[in-house]
């Protein structure tokens, strides 16, 4: 992913991200299956630079993952890059402790692993 320093990223905490906001989830896929916003857009981390095709159309795009972290440098990465990227503070994690709404591809209750 480059070296780029993530506190330069524009940031929102999971509990105000906006309803209609556009997701792009970059966790591993045993965490996506396991729970996800509905309509986000799924690509893991490391394979973002060669699937940039696949992006939703979006201005912010929010970038979302487990805690924050690998969002923070992929949010950076895609800035540098001439995207409008906005990190999902506290991720998955801080989306669930918040109450808002996911989905699983499991038939379980959706959570974050």
């Amino acid at each position: 992913m480059g070296r780029v320093m993530p506190q330069q990223v524009p940031t929102v905490p999971a509990s105000e991200v906006p309803e209609e906001a556009v997701v792009l989830d970059v966790r591993e896929d045993d965490e996506w299956v396991a729970g996800h916003i509905d309509g986000a857009t799924h690509i893991p981390m490391g394979e973002v630079p060669a699937r940039l095709e696949e992006l939703p159309e979006a201005d912010p795009l929010y970038v979302t993952c487990r805690g924050g972290g690998r969002s923070a440098r992929v949010a950076a990465w895609l800035n540098a890059n001439g995207y409008d990227a906005v990190n999902v503070g506290g991720g998955m994690g801080e989306w669930e402790a918040a109450g808002r709404p996911m989905v699983s591809e499991t038939g379980q209750q959706p959570f974050v692993r």
